[in-house]
């Protein structure tokens, strides 16, 4: 049995037969066409647009888009299994999951019925890359603050502002942008409006360098009297913050799953690692600290696993809840950084050495502490519930 149906010897009943002959697929197409270039894309700050379009041409776009807009229509354990392979190849630049999962819902949920002809099909075979725009210089994690506007003139809105730290920002061909439409209503005057590339006041600004994730393009992002047609509003007028709540447990489960398996997939290569390493004439296994270190690190790994699974089964149901998936993504990306710095830490001097996969992995996850909400934002989003 695969390893990704079974973690630390016990079966994992979340996935189906049909499930798992789609991650054969998968798998196959990050050993041709992510993994022996992953590297060069690190070092060039960014993945090629033709990955997109090749991953289009192969399914592994936007698979719970309805059929009639280009999708497969499949249920979200098609989209984890893509974002566990991501995470098995440790191809942290890879931003297919917040295109897919996070990104093309808005649209295919609020956008108006000729936007979704217009956009969904090239959306799902990669010719339309999306970012969504939220943060901003100086905002961080409060959604209420942001001060980026929307005015309406006629039939158009004129959009003025800036944001930071949007992932595929430079490959996006079409960004939803997080702003105000009443600047005195606090979270109820915030609306989501698409702005395409190319538009008149819209520009990209610099690649952002990154600690890690050097493969994903992270950009500033401007807006200068961007003017589009009132069609790009997502939804409702003012109803954009109530869209983001609704939708951002999904995004937190992508990357408590992205965790989960970082976590799985490291920490058996430091096994295998300490296993095969030799000190002071024994191997780094043979010593009692480390292996009682990987056993709890096992133990710790399995439990999350069983934890995460069961909010993947509760989102497949409908029943994943904000609490929940907050739950999830602050437990994950705790437990991985902690996970992961220990697995650095066995594997000594080498462990720091980029040509590591367990170096980069390290430095890759700590932003998972602080996208998709902070650690602390999701420990007052737990507490509330208290």
């Amino acid at each position: 049995m695969d390893s990704a149906a079974r973690t630390g010897g016990m079966a994992r009943g979340v996935f189906t037969a049909d499930h798992e002959i789609f991650r054969t697929q998968v798998r196959r197409f990050f050993e041709r066409e992510i993994v022996p270039f992953h590297r060069d894309w690190e070092r060039a700050g960014i993945v090629p647009r033709e990955v997109w379009r090749k991953a289009g041409a192969e399914g592994l776009l936007c698979p719970m888009m309805a059929e009639e807009h280009g999708g497969a229509g499949a249920d979200f354990g098609y989209a984890a299994v893509i974002i566990e392979e991501i995470a098995r190849s440790n191809a942290s630049g890879i931003g297919f999951p917040l295109h897919s999962d996070i990104v093309v819902p808005y649209v295919e949920e609020f956008a108006l019925p000729q936007k979704k002809r217009e956009w969904l099909p090239r959306m799902a075979k990669g010719e339309i890359i999306t970012a969504i725009a939220m943060t901003e210089p100086g905002m961080g994690s409060d959604l209420k603050a942001v001060r980026t506007t929307a005015r309406r003139d006629g039939s158009d809105w004129i959009i003025n502002g800036s944001k930071t730290f949007i992932s595929n920002g430079q490959n996006c061909g079409l960004v939803i942008v997080v702003c105000k439409t009443d600047p005195g209503a606090g979270r109820n005057g915030i609306s989501l409006i698409c702005v395409e590339e190319g538009t008149p006041g819209f520009t990209k600004g610099r690649n952002l360098e990154k600690v890690g994730m050097h493969a994903a393009d992270t950009s500033e992002l401007f807006f200068d009297e961007v003017r589009v047609p009132a069609e790009n509003l997502l939804g409702e007028e003012n109803a954009g913050f109530s869209y983001l709540i609704r939708n951002l447990p999904q995004e937190r489960l992508v990357i408590a799953i992205r965790a989960a398996m970082s976590m799985d997939v490291m920490l058996q290569k430091t096994i295998d690692y300490a296993k095969d390493r030799k000190v002071f004439g024994q191997t780094v296994f043979d010593f009692q600290h480390n292996r009682f270190k990987l056993a709890e690190l096992r133990a710790n790994a399995t439990m999350f696993r069983v934890f995460v699974d069961h909010c993947l089964a509760a989102h497949m149901n409908g029943g994943l809840s904000i609490e929940m998936a907050a739950q999830a993504k602050l437990l994950g990306t705790e437990m991985q950084n902690r996970l992961l710095d220990d697995c650095l830490q066995m594997h000594g001097g080498n462990g720091y050495m980029a040509d590591y996969e367990i170096g980069r992995a390290w430095a890759d996850a700590r932003v998972g502490r602080i996208y998709g909400g902070s650690s602390e934002i999701m420990k007052e989003i737990i507490a509330r519930s208290l």
